[in-house]
Protein backbone atom coordinates (compact mmCIF):
# COMPACT_ATOMS: atom_id res chain seq x y z
CA UNK A 1 0.00 0.00 0.00
CA UNK A 2 1.09 3.58 -0.76
CA UNK A 3 -1.15 5.13 1.63
CA UNK A 4 1.41 6.46 3.95
CA UNK A 5 3.90 7.58 1.57
CA UNK A 6 1.08 9.32 -0.23
CA UNK A 7 0.15 10.81 3.43
CA UNK A 8 3.99 11.59 4.34
CA UNK A 9 4.72 13.60 0.93
CA UNK A 10 1.20 15.75 1.25
CA UNK A 11 2.35 16.44 4.54
CA UNK A 12 5.79 17.79 4.12
CA UNK A 13 4.63 19.72 1.26
CA UNK A 14 1.86 21.45 3.11
CA UNK A 15 2.59 22.35 6.66
CA UNK A 16 5.88 24.50 7.91
CA UNK A 17 9.37 23.09 8.19
CA UNK A 18 11.31 22.97 11.27
CA UNK A 19 14.81 24.71 9.79
CA UNK A 20 15.69 22.81 6.39
CA UNK A 21 19.18 23.19 6.59
CA UNK A 22 20.23 21.68 3.39
CA UNK A 23 21.01 25.42 2.11
CA UNK A 24 21.53 27.08 5.30
CA UNK A 25 18.15 28.56 5.66
CA UNK A 26 15.01 27.41 7.42
CA UNK A 27 12.02 28.79 9.84
CA UNK A 28 10.60 27.41 12.98
CA UNK A 29 7.10 26.61 13.35
CA UNK A 30 4.58 24.55 14.86
CA UNK A 31 4.84 20.65 14.66
CA UNK A 32 2.45 18.98 11.63
CA UNK A 33 0.41 16.43 12.67
CA UNK A 34 0.93 12.27 12.62
CA UNK A 35 0.51 10.42 9.94
CA UNK A 36 -1.57 7.06 10.20
CA UNK A 37 1.05 5.28 11.55
CA UNK A 38 1.21 3.64 15.08
CA UNK A 39 3.50 1.89 17.23
CA UNK A 40 2.98 -1.12 18.36
CA UNK A 41 5.22 -3.99 20.50
CA UNK A 42 6.92 -6.21 18.54
CA UNK A 43 7.53 -8.82 20.41
CA UNK A 44 4.85 -8.71 23.25
CA UNK A 45 6.30 -11.42 25.60
CA UNK A 46 9.65 -10.17 25.89
CA UNK A 47 11.33 -7.36 28.43
CA UNK A 48 14.85 -6.16 28.27
CA UNK A 49 16.66 -3.97 30.48
CA UNK A 50 17.45 -0.38 28.98
CA UNK A 51 17.94 -2.12 25.76
CA UNK A 52 19.66 0.22 23.54
CA UNK A 53 20.98 -1.14 20.35
CA UNK A 54 19.07 -4.22 17.66
CA UNK A 55 21.17 -5.33 15.22
CA UNK A 56 20.45 -8.81 12.92
CA UNK A 57 23.69 -10.97 11.88
CA UNK A 58 23.02 -11.45 8.55
CA UNK A 59 23.76 -14.85 8.34
CA UNK A 60 20.08 -16.13 7.01
CA UNK A 61 19.19 -17.14 10.58
CA UNK A 62 16.06 -14.83 11.35
CA UNK A 63 17.56 -13.84 14.71
CA UNK A 64 17.51 -10.75 16.58
CA UNK A 65 20.45 -8.92 19.40
CA UNK A 66 19.21 -6.69 21.90
CA UNK A 67 22.19 -4.95 23.79
CA UNK A 68 21.03 -4.17 27.41
CA UNK A 69 23.47 -1.22 28.82
CA UNK A 70 24.63 -3.12 31.48
CA UNK A 71 26.94 -5.35 29.83
CA UNK A 72 24.74 -8.01 28.08
CA UNK A 73 23.44 -9.34 24.73
CA UNK A 74 20.32 -11.35 24.54
CA UNK A 75 19.14 -13.44 21.25
CA UNK A 76 15.81 -14.61 20.16
CA UNK A 77 13.84 -15.75 16.82
CA UNK A 78 12.31 -12.87 15.07
CA UNK A 79 8.58 -13.89 15.28
CA UNK A 80 6.17 -12.13 17.07
CA UNK A 81 4.59 -14.85 19.41
CA UNK A 82 8.85 -15.39 20.84
CA UNK A 83 8.68 -16.11 24.32
CA UNK A 84 11.86 -15.93 25.81
CA UNK A 85 15.32 -14.87 24.71
CA UNK A 86 18.79 -16.22 25.58
CA UNK A 87 21.62 -14.92 26.64
CA UNK A 88 24.49 -14.14 23.74
CA UNK A 89 27.30 -12.45 25.66
CA UNK A 90 27.57 -11.32 29.42
CA UNK A 91 30.28 -8.73 30.13
CA UNK A 92 28.53 -7.08 33.07
CA UNK A 93 31.37 -7.89 35.31
CA UNK A 94 34.16 -5.45 32.62
CA UNK A 95 31.36 -2.76 31.71
CA UNK A 96 31.15 0.27 33.36
CA UNK A 97 27.73 1.72 33.17
CA UNK A 98 27.45 4.10 36.16
CA UNK A 99 26.56 7.07 34.12
CA UNK A 100 23.69 7.66 31.77
CA UNK A 101 26.02 7.39 28.58
CA UNK A 102 28.17 4.32 29.48
CA UNK A 103 27.69 1.18 29.27
CA UNK A 104 27.78 -1.40 26.50
CA UNK A 105 26.74 0.67 23.68
CA UNK A 106 26.68 -1.23 20.44
CA UNK A 107 27.34 -4.17 18.70
CA UNK A 108 27.86 -5.01 14.94
CA UNK A 109 28.64 -8.52 13.36
CA UNK A 110 31.31 -8.82 10.48
CA UNK A 111 29.79 -9.00 6.94
CA UNK A 112 31.15 -12.68 6.69
CA UNK A 113 29.61 -13.48 10.41
CA UNK A 114 28.03 -16.93 9.02
CA UNK A 115 31.39 -18.12 8.19
CA UNK A 116 34.04 -15.89 10.75
CA UNK A 117 31.66 -16.48 13.96
CA UNK A 118 33.26 -13.08 14.39
CA UNK A 119 31.20 -9.57 16.02
CA UNK A 120 31.88 -6.65 17.60
CA UNK A 121 30.79 -4.64 20.50
CA UNK A 122 31.66 -1.19 22.10
CA UNK A 123 31.37 -0.65 25.60
CA UNK A 124 32.92 1.40 28.43
CA UNK A 125 35.27 0.31 30.93
CA UNK A 126 37.19 1.79 34.05
CA UNK A 127 40.97 0.48 33.73
CA UNK A 128 43.95 1.51 36.00
CA UNK A 129 41.52 4.07 37.38
CA UNK A 130 41.18 5.51 34.00
CA UNK A 131 37.60 5.52 31.67
CA UNK A 132 38.07 4.34 28.63
CA UNK A 133 35.76 2.49 25.77
CA UNK A 134 36.67 -0.40 23.74
CA UNK A 135 35.80 -1.89 20.84
CA UNK A 136 36.45 -5.92 21.07
CA UNK A 137 35.92 -8.66 18.60
CA UNK A 138 34.34 -12.07 20.02
CA UNK A 139 33.27 -15.62 18.27
CA UNK A 140 30.43 -16.98 18.47
CA UNK A 141 30.60 -20.32 19.64
CA UNK A 142 30.35 -22.61 16.94
CA UNK A 143 28.64 -25.86 18.66
CA UNK A 144 25.82 -23.09 19.73
CA UNK A 145 25.63 -20.21 17.49
CA UNK A 146 23.33 -18.50 20.23
CA UNK A 147 25.89 -18.50 22.82
CA UNK A 148 29.48 -16.82 22.74
CA UNK A 149 33.07 -18.53 22.61
CA UNK A 150 34.72 -18.29 25.92
CA UNK A 151 38.22 -16.55 26.42
CA UNK A 152 37.72 -15.24 22.48
CA UNK A 153 37.64 -11.32 23.15
CA UNK A 154 40.35 -10.19 21.47
CA UNK A 155 40.88 -6.12 22.31
CA UNK A 156 40.36 -3.99 18.71
CA UNK A 157 40.81 -0.69 19.96
CA UNK A 158 40.81 1.48 23.14
CA UNK A 159 40.33 4.96 24.06
CA UNK A 160 40.62 7.35 26.92
CA UNK A 161 38.24 9.12 28.08
CA UNK A 162 38.46 12.35 29.99
CA UNK A 163 34.92 12.60 31.61
CA UNK A 164 31.72 10.06 31.57
CA UNK A 165 29.55 11.38 28.55
CA UNK A 166 29.25 11.91 25.15
CA UNK A 167 30.92 8.54 24.03
CA UNK A 168 29.08 8.12 20.99
CA UNK A 169 29.05 4.36 21.09
CA UNK A 170 27.84 3.00 17.14
CA UNK A 171 29.43 0.74 15.38
CA UNK A 172 28.76 -0.36 11.80
CA UNK A 173 30.22 -1.93 8.58
CA UNK A 174 30.09 -0.01 5.53
CA UNK A 175 29.50 -1.18 2.27
CA UNK A 176 33.17 -0.99 1.46
CA UNK A 177 33.38 -3.95 4.35
CA UNK A 178 35.56 -1.29 6.84
CA UNK A 179 34.28 -1.24 10.45
CA UNK A 180 33.10 2.36 11.49
CA UNK A 181 33.43 3.39 15.01
CA UNK A 182 31.39 6.59 16.06
CA UNK A 183 33.37 8.55 19.28
CA UNK A 184 32.24 11.49 21.11
CA UNK A 185 34.02 14.52 22.05
CA UNK A 186 35.29 13.29 25.40
CA UNK A 187 32.21 14.76 27.61
CA UNK A 188 32.02 17.49 29.88
CA UNK A 189 29.97 20.72 28.00
CA UNK A 190 31.14 22.92 25.53
CA UNK A 191 33.59 20.38 24.78
CA UNK A 192 36.69 21.99 26.62
CA UNK A 193 39.78 20.10 25.26
CA UNK A 194 38.75 21.00 21.79
CA UNK A 195 38.28 17.65 20.91
CA UNK A 196 36.13 18.49 17.86
CA UNK A 197 38.51 19.69 15.81
CA UNK A 198 41.28 18.06 16.94
CA UNK A 199 42.76 16.00 14.18
CA UNK A 200 45.43 14.55 17.02
CA UNK A 201 42.62 12.53 18.84
CA UNK A 202 39.97 10.37 18.02
CA UNK A 203 37.17 11.79 19.94
CA UNK A 204 34.94 13.62 18.58
CA UNK A 205 34.84 11.69 15.22
CA UNK A 206 33.96 8.72 13.12
CA UNK A 207 36.36 6.43 12.78
CA UNK A 208 37.34 3.97 9.76
CA UNK A 209 39.23 0.72 10.28
CA UNK A 210 40.39 -2.63 8.33
CA UNK A 211 39.44 -5.30 10.81
CA UNK A 212 39.36 -8.03 8.34
CA UNK A 213 42.85 -9.34 10.33
CA UNK A 214 43.93 -8.13 14.04
CA UNK A 215 45.49 -5.54 15.27
CA UNK A 216 43.39 -3.34 12.56
CA UNK A 217 45.33 -1.78 9.79
CA UNK A 218 44.20 1.86 8.16
CA UNK A 219 42.42 1.33 5.02
CA UNK A 220 45.02 3.47 2.21
CA UNK A 221 42.27 5.76 1.28
CA UNK A 222 41.26 6.77 4.95
CA UNK A 223 41.43 11.05 4.30
CA UNK A 224 44.50 11.11 6.56
CA UNK A 225 46.22 8.12 5.50
CA UNK A 226 50.10 8.40 6.02
CA UNK A 227 49.91 11.85 6.47
CA UNK A 228 52.66 14.11 8.11
CA UNK A 229 50.74 16.43 10.42
CA UNK A 230 50.33 13.90 13.44
CA UNK A 231 46.43 13.35 12.52
CA UNK A 232 44.95 9.87 13.61
CA UNK A 233 45.10 7.82 10.88
CA UNK A 234 42.05 6.31 11.68
CA UNK A 235 39.51 9.42 11.25
CA UNK A 236 37.24 9.24 8.57
CA UNK A 237 35.38 12.42 9.52
CA UNK A 238 35.18 14.65 12.20
CA UNK A 239 33.82 17.75 14.31
CA UNK A 240 31.02 15.91 15.95
CA UNK A 241 29.93 15.84 19.74
CA UNK A 242 28.15 12.99 20.64
CA UNK A 243 27.01 11.11 17.43
CA UNK A 244 24.46 8.83 18.74
CA UNK A 245 23.32 6.65 16.49
CA UNK A 246 24.64 6.18 12.65
CA UNK A 247 23.50 3.87 9.95
CA UNK A 248 24.16 2.87 6.18
CA UNK A 249 21.19 3.16 3.13
CA UNK A 250 22.10 0.05 2.05
CA UNK A 251 20.22 1.68 -1.39
CA UNK A 252 22.25 5.07 -1.73
CA UNK A 253 25.48 4.24 0.79
CA UNK A 254 24.55 7.45 2.42
CA UNK A 255 26.27 7.43 6.22
CA UNK A 256 23.17 8.95 8.37
CA UNK A 257 24.59 9.98 11.63
CA UNK A 258 22.31 11.74 14.65
CA UNK A 259 24.50 14.45 16.52
CA UNK A 260 23.35 15.54 19.88
CA UNK A 261 23.44 19.33 20.35
CA UNK A 262 24.85 21.27 23.49
CA UNK A 263 21.76 23.51 24.84
CA UNK A 264 20.16 25.08 21.14
CA UNK A 265 20.20 22.17 18.39
CA UNK A 266 19.75 18.96 17.38
CA UNK A 267 21.19 17.86 14.02
CA UNK A 268 21.28 15.17 11.49
CA UNK A 269 24.65 14.85 9.40
CA UNK A 270 25.27 12.80 6.21
CA UNK A 271 28.66 11.96 6.58
CA UNK A 272 31.46 12.31 4.14
CA UNK A 273 34.78 11.12 3.94
CA UNK A 274 37.29 13.89 5.40
CA UNK A 275 34.62 16.24 5.71
CA UNK A 276 34.47 18.75 9.20
CA UNK A 277 30.93 18.90 10.54
CA UNK A 278 31.57 22.24 12.36
CA UNK A 279 31.37 21.04 16.16
CA UNK A 280 32.60 23.30 18.50
CA UNK A 281 33.05 26.21 16.02
CA UNK A 282 29.06 25.52 15.49
CA UNK A 283 26.24 23.82 17.00
CA UNK A 284 24.18 22.71 14.17
CA UNK A 285 24.08 26.20 11.61
CA UNK A 286 24.54 28.66 14.67
CA UNK A 287 27.77 29.67 15.64
CA UNK A 288 28.63 28.31 19.41
CA UNK A 289 28.11 31.28 21.71
CA UNK A 290 29.75 33.41 22.94
CA UNK A 291 31.03 33.17 19.26
CA UNK A 292 29.88 35.62 16.87
CA UNK A 293 30.74 35.88 13.14
CA UNK A 294 32.62 32.32 12.98
CA UNK A 295 33.66 31.42 9.95
CA UNK A 296 32.06 28.80 8.33
CA UNK A 297 34.79 27.67 5.30
CA UNK A 298 35.54 24.29 5.39
CA UNK A 299 32.26 22.78 7.15
CA UNK A 300 29.23 20.91 6.76
CA UNK A 301 26.27 22.12 7.44
CA UNK A 302 23.76 19.59 8.39
CA UNK A 303 21.11 18.18 5.91
CA UNK A 304 18.73 18.87 9.20
CA UNK A 305 17.85 20.44 12.84
CA UNK A 306 16.02 21.17 15.29
CA UNK A 307 15.81 23.96 17.85
CA UNK A 308 15.50 22.49 21.78
CA UNK A 309 12.79 25.31 21.62
CA UNK A 310 10.24 22.98 19.86
CA UNK A 311 10.43 20.78 22.59
CA UNK A 312 13.10 18.10 21.69
CA UNK A 313 17.00 18.12 23.50
CA UNK A 314 18.47 14.74 22.57
CA UNK A 315 18.42 13.32 18.89
CA UNK A 316 18.45 9.63 18.55
CA UNK A 317 19.82 8.73 15.17
CA UNK A 318 17.09 5.83 12.79
CA UNK A 319 17.65 4.23 9.49
CA UNK A 320 16.53 5.33 6.01
CA UNK A 321 13.35 2.92 5.91
CA UNK A 322 13.78 -0.29 3.41
CA UNK A 323 11.72 -2.60 4.36
CA UNK A 324 7.99 -3.81 2.61
CA UNK A 325 5.26 -3.73 5.64
CA UNK A 326 5.35 -0.14 5.34
CA UNK A 327 5.69 0.55 1.99
CA UNK A 328 4.76 4.35 2.12
CA UNK A 329 7.60 5.33 4.31
CA UNK A 330 10.63 3.72 1.63
CA UNK A 331 13.15 5.48 1.55
CA UNK A 332 12.43 7.52 4.69
CA UNK A 333 14.98 8.75 7.31
CA UNK A 334 13.34 7.62 10.58
CA UNK A 335 14.96 9.00 13.91
CA UNK A 336 13.32 10.06 17.22
CA UNK A 337 13.99 12.47 20.24
CA UNK A 338 14.96 10.70 23.32
CA UNK A 339 13.25 13.43 25.44
CA UNK A 340 9.84 13.87 23.69
CA UNK A 341 9.15 10.66 22.14
CA UNK A 342 8.45 12.16 18.86
CA UNK A 343 9.53 9.91 15.90
CA UNK A 344 9.93 11.35 12.44
CA UNK A 345 10.40 10.75 8.75
CA UNK A 346 13.45 13.13 6.65
CA UNK A 347 12.92 12.94 3.05
CA UNK A 348 16.36 14.29 1.54
CA UNK A 349 17.76 12.86 -2.18
CA UNK A 350 21.14 15.03 -1.64
CA UNK A 351 19.99 17.92 -3.87
CA UNK A 352 16.78 19.91 -2.93
CA UNK A 353 16.72 20.77 0.26
CA UNK A 354 15.06 17.99 3.42
CA UNK A 355 12.00 17.88 4.21
CA UNK A 356 10.60 16.59 7.67
CA UNK A 357 7.04 14.97 9.11
CA UNK A 358 5.95 14.01 12.56
CA UNK A 359 5.29 10.53 11.98
CA UNK A 360 3.83 9.50 16.04
CA UNK A 361 4.03 11.64 19.15
CA UNK A 362 4.71 9.09 21.76
CA UNK A 363 5.42 8.84 25.40
CA UNK A 364 8.60 6.66 25.00
CA UNK A 365 12.45 7.32 25.96
CA UNK A 366 13.42 5.63 23.09
CA UNK A 367 17.21 4.70 22.93
CA UNK A 368 17.58 3.44 19.24
CA UNK A 369 16.23 2.24 16.36
CA UNK A 370 17.67 -1.34 15.05
CA UNK A 371 16.39 -3.50 11.54
CA UNK A 372 16.08 -7.10 10.82
CA UNK A 373 17.38 -9.66 7.58
CA UNK A 374 14.42 -8.09 6.04
CA UNK A 375 15.22 -4.21 6.90
CA UNK A 376 12.27 -3.90 9.01
CA UNK A 377 12.34 -0.96 11.46
CA UNK A 378 12.57 -2.07 15.07
CA UNK A 379 12.47 0.92 17.82
CA UNK A 380 14.12 0.40 21.64
CA UNK A 381 12.73 2.22 24.31
CA UNK A 382 13.75 2.58 27.97
CA UNK A 383 10.30 0.88 29.28
CA UNK A 384 12.02 -2.26 28.28
CA UNK A 385 9.80 -3.10 25.31
CA UNK A 386 10.64 -3.17 21.39
CA UNK A 387 8.16 -1.88 19.14
CA UNK A 388 7.66 -1.03 15.83
CA UNK A 389 5.94 1.44 13.06
CA UNK A 390 2.47 -0.49 11.94
CA UNK A 391 0.02 1.09 9.64
CA UNK A 392 -3.29 1.74 11.50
Amino acid sequence: MHVVRCLLVALLLLVPTLHACGDGKGVESTKPSAVALEVVRAFPRLTFTRPLDLQNAGDGTDRLFVVEQAGRIQVFQNVDTVAAARVFLDIRDQVNDAGNEEGLLGLAFHPDFATSRHYFVYYCLVEDNQRKTRVSRFTADAQNPSTTEAGSEQDVITINQPFSNHNGGQIAFGPDGYLYIAVGDGGSGNDPLNSGQDRTTLLGSILRLDVSSLPYTIPSDNPFASNQMGYREEIYAYGLRNPWRFSFDPVTNRLWVGDVGQNAFEEIDVVEKGKNYGWNIMEARICRPPTRGCSMAGLELPVWEYAHASGGKSITGGYVYRGSNVSGLVGTYVYADYITGEIWGLLYDGVTPASNALLRDTNLNIASFGTDEGQELFICAFDGKIYKLDEK
